[in-house]
């Protein structure tokens, strides 16, 4: 043993960190254990106790003896390798009554060598084994207790031990303390599952009066632990025990109930046990309750079932019953606590019942026993619920409770509120089985279970907010409503409406204008109708519906008080409504009353406040457009309308003012007066507009207010404005054009000039909403001769209203002013604009902080330089201004006392100074870029406007244009184009974005408005034909025209204004083929025949040429939709010839129109395939389409070969690449051979224009438009197009192995053919980079090259080994030099490129690896080498080595010169660098 100790002293166990100091102890006074030479220093004794240290040698000899090394230096025990050897030795030892002596050393030995802490430490962990080096065996106390002799005196001795490490809890030492190092739980752990127990009893008794005192943790701790500790024995013991202590203290309950479901008990102790269970119920806390009903549930059996119930239903309080306010306040973090606990009971409960059917047969049998009313519970509820949810078997019994229960009045609403409202989280597991149970219900005879139904369905669908939780149950509604049973139909169209009535009303917020108007009318009807019925939703539906308008109509918020306004009109529409018949003469009368009502109230809560005034007036209009109201009403709108005159005009003498005042500082003038002296009334602007500077303007409600009394007239005089015709050629009071020019002006003179200006354009496009009705033969109450003078005035109003505002637009240049909004135009976004609508506020609480701290700074500056300011250094906000430029927001600082209700007449001290010799020119013909960023304030221009582009007022011809009509026309066309953006948006985003329809459009939809303007398309092609002789002529001998028109529409002399006839002509030019190409693009034109072909007739040319049909067989007929097509093509294309010598603009729009030409065929054609479910279309509509392609290639080439002016710029190409990037993505997809026209581009094209070239240079590569300034536009389309065509060739080369036939491999490889030409391809474009600098061109090198990479991976490399190395090692050329970009670029830290690198560089790894496994497979002499990091060199563009990280010593490249390696070297080696780039960053 000495020598076996010696050999293993320096082993250690594995796992075990901690080291032991080497055990001391006396030496012994005889010599036959000189093995163990010490002990350690904590058992050391004096000399004097030589008693004790006998004792622990003898323990020390005889577990030698045994085989055990006591005293092993670097860790426990050592054993021997057979431990029952070693037991039966000591067991032998110590079971002869003459070695009594020798037994009472040993323990005695024991008990004092384990005082020491560490020493039992020691003893209790695993000790190691004799021989077997590093194994682990059980511990020498664990071996002790299996010797019978000794085991119960070892047992008292640890149990005594136990109370000195009551004081150590892990839990309150803040870290989890593992077996090994907790003393208390390894004792304890020694008990667990020994072999026998030598007294059963008296360990049982002394454990449990250890038990009792322990400190709470390792109670636990030996609870759980009791069944494996005392076996089956002393089982009535233990549970008296445990009784007596959970009345003690109930925190050890979840233990307990653990403890005592392992026991074997008989069936007395079972009982007492459930007893015990029982009592906790009340006392328990709530998060323990979970697994006490799962210990009662599970101890269950036929004789204890009925009582287990029925306390569990008497005594349990579920927390379900608690309020959804109670949940709101207990919820931490977004979870609720109490939610949890709920659940957990639920689940305790469900997965008992699930195992046990004894539990649902008595919990049945329970609920049918129950007859009270008052002792039903929410419990009963649920544990039905999960009796439904857990088994098929017994779902017929439940809705035969639950129906008989809700009969007779025991189950009511309020519970199924307590289970299911504020639970969500709770009941989404169950949320099937109440729908299920609602079905049944809803489809009972019973009237009361119906309702029930019909609450569990609204509760539901209150609770469940997600999509797929409220789809369900309105599907299931659905099925009820196709039932075709009465009384079901019924229910289910009833639960509906409460539905609505309680949810969607809730979610106005978020509606658009069109949504509120759809919603707020379906609840109108509803309301109405549920008056007359019994037993019916909807009178509870009227009350809540005008309890809402009413407090929306009376909110401050301009977001609620515009739902509210558009609520009540839609309600008082439903009520006034002449056309519904079904309600009697008293009942429609109380009707009006009520509508009456409700209009005063609205008018009320609205007079103040002009934008809801607005908006009011135009539901009224709106109303009264679309129904018959009853007279009462018409009565009420008339009189109030008939304050018009009193608020906005003023009489006239002969035709002019009878007093002329100045108006801060400014005359007032008579303009536009197209009556002349006859004139009685003028409107009065000037005026108004200094009043309203100090209180809320009228002028505002002046437009809507006008459109409403037009209404009114025509309502009163059968369709005729007779009665109100003076205000059409009415003058209006504006200031004087007579005094100094804008710039000379104060700033509230400015201010006061923008608005008049402002007003006046409004009053002018309500006019023309007005009395246009009276011209396009809608009533038939206007004469022929009012219908000229009418149509006369209105072109003159026309004239108007682009001198207005050409004239407000470059006034809002020099003048920044934020316009007062003249309809009411409110997202739901939560912004709250003014409601007053106050000028000055809007206007200068617009200016933002800085801009108002730059004013002051520049207002000091010029009080520093002199008072006279000619000092003053000029500020970049009058170069700007200086300049022409057009500010956004903000008013300049001209007068500190703008916003004074007093004028003053001096102001030049605060007033800026500009060039007062400056002539501002007024192109009428222009885009007012200035007044588009407000556009959406005015007001809009109805759709039956634009039928002043059918009239002319001069029919005589001595030019295209003799009534200078054009300018008129494209203003108008301009105006359609918006309207059809809106219809058909150039983008998602922009859809997204203008999800209101916008003023004049609204509730009008794509087919109304096409019908409306239907009648336009032959006029369109009338002012299309004057335009382009114009422009044909070439000559500007007809301007006076526009000045004789001009003038006589009673415009001021202005000697600035200009006209552009070659401006116009090429603006109708382009309008109209923009109209054109959007009206085609449109789903309902080509979804209606008969529009379509009104469309394509009414372009069509005088003749069309006969090369157009070549290769057609049989040629279209006349009239068909075929031959439609192409004189449409034809036309266009003609008129393309003729832009190129015009504009770039006119050649592109016509190009681009001709390729919407195309795209229709392609659609219409589609369409008819869908229409007659066949696969192919018929007929010759598809044989058009490779023609008329043939011919749009050619006519983009014409296009990019032209050699335009570039010094021009309308026609310079430089300034438009979107157009350029079109037109060359046209040219491709329609050529022949779009690959092959793609490697000629890339391979001969495009390499020659990399570099700037002279002026006799430019057309040595033959496209004009290719140029340095383009040759980023042509760089990305024909990567892009490169792309498409790969990607469309990978998916052909993919369906066609799936096939897995041997001809389709041949097309596979003829596929893999056509690919070589794409690799090509992007082998020539990456390749510029190498003598391209440009880093944009990098970029999408980078870019379009790891996608290219991309779609080429979806190839399968295997199948076809040979051609694919081929392109492989073609394709290598371009991943290297992509590699040395990237490289580069992070370098350089051009961020353009790095931020595409990583997914780059993702699909080069992917190629790398994809590659090698192809190499490594093929049978090819292709070989894959991967050299060492000093073989892989770092190159540049240019191919020249540059230094690099990766080489380590320029000594070893030079002694080392191997063969270059290949480009799968390279990539591997880039992707190295660029793996060890990332992770030193």
């Amino acid at each position: 043993m000495v020598l076996l100790h010696q050999q293993l002293s320096s082993r250690k166990r594995p796992g075990i960190n901690r080291q032991f100091p080497p055990p001391k102890i006396p030496k012994p006074t005889t010599t036959t254990t000189t093995a163990t030479t010490s002990v350690s220093d904590e058992s050391r004794r004096p000399q004097n106790d030589d008693a004790e240290g006998t004792d622990i040698d003898k323990m020390v000899s005889l577990l030698a003896e045994a085989g055990c090394t006591l005293f092993h230096p670097s860790g426990p025990p050592c054993l021997p390798s057979n431990p029952h050897s070693f037991r039966r030795h000591l067991h032998r030892l110590f079971s002869s009554s003459s070695n009594a002596s020798l037994r009472s050393a040993f323990l005695s030995g024991f008990s004092l060598y384990i005082q020491s802490s560490q020493n039992l430490h020691r003893v209790l962990l695993p000790s190691n084994r004799d021989g077997l080096g590093p194994a682990t065996s059980e511990s020498l106390v664990r071996h002790l207790l299996l010797v019978p002799p000794i085991q119960i005196d070892l047992q008292n001795v640890l149990l005594e031990k136990l109370p000195e490490y009551f004081d150590i809890n892990p839990e309150c030492s803040g870290r989890l303390s593992s077996l090994d190092e907790d003393v208390a739980r390894l004792i304890v752990n020694h008990f667990r599952w020994l072999d026998f127990l030598v007294d059963s009893y008296a360990f049982t008794n002394k454990l449990l009066q250890v038990l009792s005192i322990c400190p709470l943790h390792l109670k636990k701790e030996i609870i759980v632990s009791l069944p494996e500790i005392i076996g089956d024995q002393n089982n009535k013991a233990v549970v008296d025990s445990l009784e007596k202590m959970l009345q003690e203290d109930s925190a050890i309950i979840v233990p307990v109930l653990d403890s005592l479901s392992n026991l074997n008990l008989d069936n007395q102790l079972q009982e007492q046990v459930v007893t015990i269970a029982l009592s906790c119920i009340r006392t328990i806390d709530a998060e323990h309750l979970p697994y006490l009903l799962r210990f009662l549930f599970l101890s269950a059996t036929p004789t204890n079932v009925r009582r287990i119930i029925s306390q569990i239903r008497e005594q349990l309080k579920f927390v379900g019953v608690a309020s959804s306010c109670t949940v709101k306040h207990s919820k931490l973090k977004g979870k609720s606590t109490l939610g949890n606990t709920n659940a957990s009971i639920l689940d305790a409960l469900r997965s008992s019942l699930r195992f046990k059917n004894i539990l649902c047969q008595e919990i049945l049998k329970e609920t049918k026993c129950i007859e009270r009313v008052q002792d039903h519970k929410v419990i009963d509820i649920w544990l039905l619920m999960l009796i439904y949810m857990n088994g098929e078997s017994l779902q017929k019994s439940v809705e035969k409770i639950f129906k008989k229960k809700i009969i007779e009045g025991c189950i009511h609403e309020v519970m199924i509120n307590q289970c299911i409202g504020g639970n969500m989280e709770l009941v989404q597991d169950y949320f099937s089985s109440f729908l299920s149970l609602s079905e049944y219900l809803l489809a009972c005879k019973e009237q009361k279970a119906r309702d029930f139904g019909i609450h569990m369905y609204s509760i539901l669908f209150e609770e469940f907010v997600d999509t797929f939780s409220r789809q369900e149950i309105l599907g299931a509604l659905v099925t009820h409503v196709g039932s075709g049973i009465s009384f079901e139909v019924t229910s289910a169209l009833d639960t509906m409406i409460m539905l609505v009535s309680k949810c969607v009303l809730d979610y106005l917020e978020g509606f658009s204008v069109e949504n509120l108007h759809k919603v707020y009318e379906f609840f109108s009807h509803l309301a109405i109708l549920g008056r007359s019925r019994e037993n019916f939703f909807g009178s509870s539906i009227s009350n809540e519906l005008f309890m809402i308008v009413r407090k929306q109509v009376n909110s401050p918020d301009l977001k609620y008080k515009k739902m509210g306004l558009i609520g009540t009109l839609k309600i008082v529409s439903c009520l006034v409504d002449a056309n519904i018949s079904t309600c009697p003469a008293p009942s429609m009368q109380a009707n009006s009353e009520e509508a009456l009502e409700l209009l005063k109230a609205s008018l009320e809560s609205c007079k103040q406040f002009p934008l809801p005034l607005i908006l009011f007036y135009d539901e009224l209009i709106t109303m009264l457009d679309c129904r018959s109201v009853q007279p009462a009403i018409v009565d009420w709108i008339g009189k109030h309308v008939g304050e018009f005159e009193s608020m906005f005009l003023s009489d006239l003498e002969g035709g002019q003012l009878s007093v002329k005042d100045m108006y801060c500082g400014l005359e007032g003038e008579l303009m536009m007066n197209l009556d002349g002296d006859i004139s009685p009334i003028c409107l009065n602007i000037l005026p108004l507009v200094l009043s309203s500077l100090q209180s809320p303007s009228n002028l505002q409600i002046l437009p809507a207010n006008f459109l409403l009394l037009s209404t009114i007239e025509r309502l009163a005089n059968h369709g005729s404005l007779g009665g109100i015709d003076a205000l059409l050629g009415c003058p209006l009071h504006l200031p004087s054009s007579k005094g100094d020019c804008l710039q000379s002006l104060t700033g509230k003179q400015k201010h006061i000039v923008c608005l008049s200006l402002y007003y006046a354009t409004n009053w002018i496009r309500e006019l023309l909403n007005a009395f246009c009705t009276q011209v396009i033969g809608r009533f038939a109450c206007t004469t022929q001769a009012t219908r000229e003078e009418m149509i006369v005035k209105l072109f003159k109003r026309l004239r108007n209203l682009l001198f207005l505002e050409s004239l407000l637009n470059n006034s809002l240049k020099l003048y920044p002013l934020s316009l007062p909004e003249l309809h009411l135009h409110v997202e739901h976004s939560g912004f709250q604009p003014n409601l007053v609508g106050h000028v000055e506020k809007k206007t200068y609480e617009s200016l933002s902080s800085s801009k108002k701290r730059k004013d002051r700074k520049m207002s000091k500056a010029s009080k520093d330089s002199g008072i006279d300011g000619k000092l003053r250094q000029p500020t970049i906000f009058d170069v700007l201004k200086k300049a022409g430029a057009t500010t956004s927001q903000g008013t300049p600082n001209d007068d500190s006392s703008a916003l004074s209700p007093k004028c003053r007449t001096s102001e030049s001290a605060d007033q800026h100074t500009y060039d007062t010799n400056k002539n501002i020119s007024l192109e009428v013909s222009a885009i007012f870029k200035v007044l588009e960023a407000q556009r959406s304030k005015f007001r809009p221009l109805l759709v039956d406007c634009f039928s002043i582009l059918t009239f002319s007022t001069n029919q005589d011809s001595c030019c295209p244009d003799p009534s200078a009509e054009l300018p008129l026309h494209l203003y108008l066309l301009r105006d359609i184009r918006h309207k059809l953006d809106f219809f058909s948006p150039p983008s998602k985003a922009f859809s997204a974005q203008h999800f209101s329809a916008p003023p004049g459009l609204s509730g009008v939809t794509v087919r109304q408005f096409l019908a409306k303007i239907t009648p336009l398309f032959p006029t369109f092609k009338k002012h299309f034909n004057a335009a382009v002789s114009i422009l044909k002529e070439g000559n500007e001998n007809c301007e006076e025209h526009w000045k004789v028109q001009y003038a006589s529409a009673g415009n001021p002399d202005i000697p600035n204004v200009v006209l552009s006839r070659s401006s116009v002509c090429t603006s109708v030019f382009k309008e109209i083929l923009h109209c054109f190409n959007k009206m085609l693009s449109l789903a309902d034109v080509n979804l209606d025949k008969q529009i379509l072909s009104d469309l394509l007739e009414a372009f069509q040319p005088l003749k069309i040429s006969d090369s157009i049909f070549s290769g057609l067989q049989p040629v279209p007929l006349p009239g068909t939709i075929e031959y439609l097509y192409c004189g449409a093509y034809s036309f266009v294309e003609d008129v393309l010839d003729l832009a190129c010598s015009f504009s770039f603009m006119l050649a592109s729009e016509a190009l681009l129109t001709l390729e919407s030409i195309a795209t229709s065929i392609m659609k219409f054609n589609d369409t008819l395939m869908q229409r007659n479910n066949r696969s192919t279309s018929m007929g010759s509509i598809e044989a058009v389409l490779p023609g008329l392609r043939s011919r749009l290639s050619t006519s983009s080439h014409k296009i990019l070969m032209h050699n335009w002016d570039n010094e021009n710029s309308e026609n310079s190409v430089k300034s438009k690449g979107e157009i350029m990037q079109k037109i060359l993505q046209v040219y491709l997809e329609n050529s022949e051979s779009t690959s092959d026209l793609l490697h000629e581009l890339a391979c001969s094209i495009l390499p020659q224009a990399q570099s700037p070239k002279t002026t006799e240079e430019d057309d040595y590569h033959g496209f004009p438009t290719l140029c340095p300034a383009t040759f980023n536009i042509w760089y990305r389309v024909l990567h892009e197009e490169n792309l498409a065509i790969l990607n469309k060739l990978v998916k052909e080369v993919v369906h066609s192995e799936k096939r897995r036939a041997a001809v389709q491999l041949d097309i596979v490889e003829e596929l893999l053919t056509k690919l070589q030409k794409s690799v090509n391809v992007l082998v020539s474009l990456v390749d510029m980079c190498r003598t391209h600098e440009k880093v944009t061109v990098h970029a999408m090198a980078v870019k379009y090259g790891g996608k290219f990479v991309d779609s080429f991976l979806k190839i399968h490399f295997q199948m076809h080994n040979e051609l694919v190395i081929q392109l492989v090692k073609e394709l290598q050329k371009a991943t290297r030099t992509i590699q040395t970009l990237c490289a580069e670029a992070k370098g350089l830290k051009q961020t353009v490129i790095t931020s595409k690198i990583p997914s780059t560089k993702r699909s080069m790894e992917r190629f790398l690896f994809r590659v090698k496994a192809l190499l490594h497979t093929s049978s090819s002499e292709c070989t894959f080498w991967m050299g060492l990091p000093g073989n892989l060199k770092h190159k540049d563009l240019m191919g020249q080595v540059v230094s690099s990280q990766a080489y380590m010593d320029d000594q070893n490249d030079n002694n080392n010169n191997p063969e270059e390696p290949t480009a799968e070297e390279e990539q591997c080696a880039g992707d190295a660098s660029d793996e060890e780039d990332r992770e030193m960053g």
